[in-house]
């Protein structure tokens, strides 16, 4: 069931509901949270996909924020889904037009569950600046963004990365859940020996890469080399440098990945690509902090060792040549491949066909595109 209300208040839009109820038996019984989605007009259905799909594991109440020009006349319209169409949840869209285009907790505080968590999650673009400092961030228990959303991965960790509060998770790091699992299995499996360095080969543009290099880095006391490989947002190959040899566990598809190791034959292991839905159903599952996160956004990224960045498709970002200088990492001689500079804090100008190449490749992924 599917109701629209035009330029309403949230007043009315709470009493609507209460009617529904009266009238068509929907009630809210085991919602267990209130899922605020804050998007931009235009592509906000693949984030109230993802969020009904988490719903049947995790019934809650989504409130959808839809931010519309702000030079248009202040207005709130709203959509109101319940029953089939909402999954196992109740889906209220509001469309904020003016002054309203800005979410704000006063916005939605007439519509929360009482004694619920919140969760907040910006489903489509990394929060603003100080997203502490907004209603919408304070009230919220969780704090849900996907730095993917960004053209340069390393500005947008650094960001994120300098704000750290407690409670705040990020989808890159939700998408490499996989990849974590699988790689310390065979760890706690292999004869004991110590890494010397890992290897991290997938897009330079996928934050994803640089959250995985860096745990694994930090965690096995290791040199971490970065290798940006062309092709869409994800993870190719994880190479751990050992004495005994390599291990290696690398997935050229989508769902099966090929793990090799000395002295064993080649696995295929079940290791499909993580939707959006499954994503979004694994953060829900956990209201308390995520440690492990927070110590790879901030300390993680501060400590980790970058041998270098290995970039084979001449896009190498500022953000990227920048952490390489912090870090003291390298680059391949574009001269002599053998051997490598030091990383400049400020890159060289890309020549007038790789402006080219980089005008035309695509910039920020629609929601789902990032994988992992």
């Amino acid at each position: 069931m599917i109701v629209s209300m035009e330029n309403t208040t949230t007043s009315a839009i709470d009493k609507k509901l209460n009617l529904l109820r009266d009238q068509h038996g929907v009630v809210t019984l085991g919602r267990v949270l209130t899922l605020v989605i804050l998007a931009q007009a235009g592509h906000s259905e693949a984030a109230l996909e993802a969020a009904n799909f988490a719903s049947h594991e995790h019934p809650c109440r989504i409130l959808v924020h839809v931010a519309h020009s702000q030079a248009e006349s202040t207005r709130l319209d709203a959509q109101l889904r319940m029953g089939g169409d909402a999954g196992a949840s109740e889906v209220i869209v509001l469309h904020g037009y003016g002054e309203l285009a800005e979410p704000t907790e006063t916005l939605f505080s007439a519509l929360l569950l009482p004694d619920a968590p919140i969760v907040a999650w910006w489903a489509h673009t990394v929060p603003p600046p100080s997203p502490h400092t907004s209603s919408i961030a304070g009230i919220a228990h969780r704090r849900i963004t996907d730095s993917a959303r960004s053209d340069d991965a390393f500005e947008a960790l650094a960001e994120l990365s300098g704000r750290y509060l407690p409670g705040d998770t990020d989808l890159a790091w939700t998408r490499v859940t996989n990849w974590r699992i699988q790689l310390a299995a065979v760890l706690d499996q292999a004869e004991p020996a110590p890494v010397r360095e890992v290897v991290v080969e997938g897009c330079g543009r996928s934050p994803s890469v640089v959250l995985l290099g860096t745990w694994l880095g930090t965690r096995l006391d290791a040199d971490v080399t970065l290798v940006n490989n062309p092709g869409p947002r994800r993870l190719d190959r994880v190479t751990l440098v050992r004495d005994d040899g390599e291990i290696v566990l690398e997935r050229p598809g989508r769902s099966v990945a090929m793990l090799r190791q000395p002295g064993q034959p080649d696995q295929q292991i079940a290791m499909p690509v993580r939707d959006l839905n499954a994503c979004i159903a694994e953060e829900l599952r956990r209201l308390d902090p995520d440690e492990v996160y927070g110590e790879v956004v901030t300390t993680g990224l501060r400590d980790v060792r970058i041998a270098q960045i290995v970039d084979t498709t001449g896009e190498l970002t500022p953000g990227a040549a920048r952490f390489l200088a912090e870090h003291g990492g390298s680059l391949p001689d574009p001269q002599d491949p053998a051997r490598t500079v030091p990383a400049a804090a400020d890159p060289v100008p890309a020549g007038p066909e790789t402006a080219e190449a980089a005008a035309a490749a695509p910039t920020v992924p629609t929601p789902g595109e990032e994988r992992a």
